[in-house]
């Protein structure tokens, strides 16, 4: 089995702030991406993450995922199923919603 990593907050937000190039991935499902999302996710949920993510990611990525918060398991199991199809550079947001609106950051509708 590979290594699952997870990030902080804190490394999420410096990603963005330094630009570093990655997808973000809402594994929560349509409605409830509508409802709000980190900025600049794009919605996969997890029970369709292997259908869709050949078409919508890139295996060279980083792709990180994220779900409603740390009792939610969602992006850690679309994070699994991503690193068993190839998606190397993967990575779990694990505070995922609710610790993104609990540090008062934005979402987007």
């Amino acid at each position: 089995m590979k290594k699952l990593t997870l990030i902080t907050l804190e490394t999420l937000m410096e990603m963005k702030e330094n630009k570093e190039a990655f997808t973000l991935v809402d594994t929560l499902s349509g409605e409830s991406y509508h409802e709000g999302h980190i900025p600049g996710a794009i919605n996969i949920p997890v029970d369709k993450i292997d259908q869709l993510a050949p078409t919508l990611l890139d295996k060279r990525a980083t792709i990180v995922t994220y779900c409603g918060g740390y009792a939610c398991t969602a992006s850690t199991r679309a994070a699994r199923t991503l690193l068993d199809l190839g998606y190397k550079h993967t990575l779990d947001f694990k505070a995922g919603k609710k610790g993104w609106q609990d540090a008062g950051l934005e979402m987007e509708k």
